[in-house]
């Protein structure tokens, strides 16, 4: 029987947070199925709730066992509620990865050698064995390491432009928009011709987009920034945003430049404000506090949340097929990502790098070599 290491977290009922590394059975792959070498999987902001839940990092601590190592961290008890569901189950993780076919089973053995990204949820192993057609095959030349990144932040980004266009607006506002996401989808905006409103919080993250085309920048930490907001969106015309903060009052905001812009030439009663609908959709939580609707944006808007699976299930396999190949034709420009750091799968487990990765920093995004000793 051949093993493999793999990360797995278990919530317990009794409030403690336990991230193992553990020796697991190579699963060996049936009918339509194969198994990758996994050889590069990304640490996503989206990966840090399975990984860790609520729990108290500040408090983490990392011990040796008889299978590899483990992680423990208390949960508050107030907050244990959120995670219920998991109770007392170790749960694979890892949101996506790469790496090279080694097997496979009947009616897939094409794809022996191939290198190929995933997105199954147990991307931080050794091996992982999945169906066929979840797999992204990457073009010949394409390394594990360039493809790491090929499903959450491309296919996120390209939905964005989907949904604008199936919902028919023309034009965005996007928050934290100097992330590895952010840049991203100015490239694709830039390409496709999308009007695109950039929310950053800093000058050197504004920066970093000036250089990269972006035209339409405001800074959330400026005095200005309201008036700066409202004017990008008049001369773009954007009635959806995408906020990936989640917390506070930012989607609020922008609903409410949206509406100035829309009824800057009413007349009269306007009661309920403009006809037109403002959308903002929230799909992150880098702030984790509870969102603020401040109402003075009329009576034609939407607040919701958006996610990237049930996205893909929206628009169908053929047009989801499309996004998936424009991303493999695009992984090393449009969809690009760098790293600043690469880890071993123990070295996850270390609490000096948890303080690192689970900054969220722009510019700073690790990677996980689950081959490296």
């Amino acid at each position: 029987m051949s093993t493999g290491l793999q990360l797995q977290s278990k919530i317990t009922q009794s409030g403690e947070l336990e991230l193992a590394l553990l020796e697991v059975e190579t699963p060996t792959p049936g009918k339509g199925e194969v198994l990758i070498r996994m050889e590069a999987a990304p640490i996503n902001p989206s990966d840090m709730w399975p990984l860790f839940g609520p729990a108290d990092l500040t408090s983490a601590e990392l011990s040796s066992t008889d299978d590899g190592a483990v992680l423990r961290a208390p949960i508050p008890k107030h907050l244990l509620g959120m995670v219920r569901s998991r109770f007392d189950q170790s749960l694979p993780v890892g949101n996506e990865g790469a790496g090279t076919v080694i097997a496979a089973g009947e009616g897939a053995e094409e794809l022996v050698g191939r290198t190929v990204g995933i997105s199954h949820g147990a991307s931080y192993a050794q091996f992982a064995c999945v169906p066929a057609p979840m797999c992204l095959v990457l073009n010949e030349g394409t390394t594990a390491r360039e493809g790491a990144s090929s499903f959450v932040n491309p296919l996120t980004a390209l939905g964005m432009t989907e949904t604008m266009q199936l919902e028919n607006h023309s034009a965005l506002v996007h928050t934290a928009a100097a992330s590895n996401l952010g840049q991203m989808l100015n490239k694709i905006c830039l390409a496709d011709d999308v009007p695109l409103v950039n929310i950053v919080r800093t000058e050197e993250q504004a920066a970093l987009l000036s250089d990269i085309g972006a035209r339409y920048i405001v800074d959330s930490s400026a005095d200005s920034f309201i008036k700066d907001l409202i004017q990008a969106i008049d001369e773009t015309g954007a009635t959806l945003g995408f906020d990936a903060v989640g917390g506070g009052q930012l989607a609020s905001d922008i609903l409410l430049c949206m509406e100035q812009v829309l009824s800057k030439d009413a007349v009269g009663l306007n009661t309920y404000g403009s006809e037109q609908h403002k959308q903002v959709y929230i799909y992150g939580m880098l702030n984790t506090a509870p969102t603020v609707l401040n109402r003075g944006y009329g009576m034609s808007w939407g607040v919701g949340g958006w996610l990237l699976p049930r996205f893909l299930q929206r628009i169908g396999h053929e047009r989801a097929g499309k996004l998936r190949q424009r991303v493999a034709d695009e992984i090393t420009t449009t969809f690009a990502s760098s790293f600043v750091d690469e880890l071993s799968l123990k070295e996850v487990l270390q609490p000096s790098n948890i303080s690192r990765y689970v900054a969220k920093k722009t510019g700073a995004k690790y990677l996980i070599n689950p081959g490296k000793a």
